[in-house]
């Protein structure tokens, strides 16, 4: 994307970057986290579960900004993202 004017401090701002973790046995395959995911981290897996469910994967580890979109809209709690420290982001 193409900005019209860039900010002063472009090089000292940080994104902060999340890890993402899915409790697969909570899940229940409904795929609002996959479908809501602003940076598409995540996708719809080939293994089952002990429900019979298809849980989400991690597709796209890095480009998690750790936003927590996918713990707020699961109905099963089934997912949550936890913020990595500045060294581990590179």
């Amino acid at each position: 994307m193409k900005y019209w004017r860039i900010p002063f401090d472009v090089d000292e701002i940080q994104t902060s970057r999340g890890s993402v973790t899915i409790i697969e046995e909570r899940c229940k395959g409904c795929g609002y986290c996959i479908a809501y995911c602003p940076r598409d981290v995540l996708e719809l897996s080939d293994r089952y579960n002990a429900k019979g469910y298809r849980p989400p994967a991690v597709k796209k580890p890095e480009a998690c900004v750790n936003c927590h979109y996918c713990e707020i809209i699961c109905p099963d709690f089934a997912i949550f993202s936890e913020e990595l420290p500045p060294d581990a982001m590179e």
